[in-house]
């Protein structure tokens, strides 16, 4: 551990006389969820499940910020986990986004599961769609992949704006990633890699001389992409410089001394998902379970002004995909609740699944 602040200090000459909460916000977009379609290419870039979704996360800072290290030391564990697997294209994918935009062209580089202080390739940073000015779009390219010639064309409204409108690729010269004390760690992001957990509690990918977004204003780095057809979810502890010399730490969780805690560092995509599902789908639904963590028993309450008398299931799976419980129901009333005997199971991490008239929510359960 003192190995790694020795290092960062070296390179960023640390100083942490104030705090000025220059982090605002760490955002995780979803840049694109797979279809058939992509399939196309699996026997160039590697099996792409249908339904993958790759996330990119960004760090919002104020201006005149720049982002330094996203790090684990001990007792702040930085960690990025799946329940399936992470994707890794392996035609021109790397543990960082070496390639460059032509090369993101071909298959489904461009859904890549990698670490970043900005780049999204070589030679071009990674933005928002939002925030990108839709010139010299990719295209993706998908020679050899018989009858079909493009892949990445879908269009699912989760993921917002297509890569075929924008793409998220700015022309600049982002700052390379160094790595520190991650050693065989980052391999899961790695080609020859097949994995779903990338934890340290003693390394970083940082920025020498510190990254800061191509636009001053917004000033957002892209540390991240991920693709994964599981839940997707993260902890992180990270590291900006100050306009005047300083630095300021944030943690995901626990913090002492100087650190600063922001509830954004920890991300769990199913979490979020039913939480759009509840506004965007069906803003009359609540889905809760209690108690949670539990040791044995525990409810289900469903509060809907709806009626739903068939297609209604719930599902509890473990962390790796198993299902070990299945029950239909019918919704007759405005707030339903179902208790399910949970002894028989051990401790862990299980997910619960609502399928409710063919909507689909998700949150996860622990078992102490």
């Amino acid at each position: 551990m003192k190995k790694i602040f020795l290092f960062i200090s070296s390179c960023f000459i640390i100083s942490s006389s104030f705090a000025q909460n220059g982090l605002e916000n760490i955002i995780v977009e979803k840049y694109y969820i797979s279809d058939a379609n992509d399939a196309n290419a699996d026997a160039i870039g590697g099996a792409l499940p249908v339904g993958s979704v790759t996330y990119r996360i960004y760090v919002d800072m104020l201006p005149g910020y720049k982002f330094q290290a996203a790090y684990g030391v001990d007792g702040h564990e930085l960690r990025m986990s799946t329940t399936t697997l992470f994707f890794n294209n392996m035609d021109f994918g790397n543990t960082t986004p070496t390639f460059s935009k032509s090369q993101a062209a071909n298959n489904t580089v461009m859904l890549d599961s990698w670490l970043s202080v900005g780049a999204a390739c070589s030679g071009n940073f990674g933005v928002l769609k939002t925030e990108d000015n839709g010139l010299l779009t990719n295209i993706n390219d998908c020679s050899g992949c018989g009858s079909v010639s493009q892949v990445l064309l879908g269009n699912d409204p989760e993921a917002g704006i297509p890569l075929t409108v924008q793409d998220g690729f700015l022309a600049g010269a982002p700052v390379s990633v160094t790595p520190v004390g991650l050693g065989a760690d980052i391999n899961v992001f790695g080609v020859e890699s097949v994995g779903n957990l990338f934890s340290t509690e003693n390394g970083s990918w940082a920025a020498l001389g510190g990254s800061q977004g191509p636009d001053a204003a917004s000033n957002k780095v892209l540390i991240a992409q991920i693709t994964t057809d599981g839940v997707f979810s993260f902890k992180l502890n990270i590291q900006i410089g100050t306009p005047s010399g300083g630095v300021e730490r944030y943690v995901a969780e626990n913090p002492t001394g100087d650190q600063i805690q922001i509830s954004s560092l920890i991300y769990d995509s199913s979490i979020l998902t039913n939480l759009n599902l509840e506004k965007k789908i069906n803003p009359t639904t609540i889905f809760k379970i209690y108690p949670n963590p539990i040791n044995d028993n525990f409810f289900i309450e469903l509060e809907s002004k709806e009626k739903y008398s068939k297609n209604n299931t719930i599902t509890i799976s473990t962390i790796e995909g198993a299902t070990i419980y299945s029950k239909e129901f019918e919704v007759n009333s405005e707030i339903q609740t179902e208790q399910i005997d949970f002894n028989k199971f051990s401790k862990g991490v299980y997910l619960i699944k609502l399928n409710l008239g063919g909507v689909i929510s998700t949150k996860k359960l622990i078992k102490i």
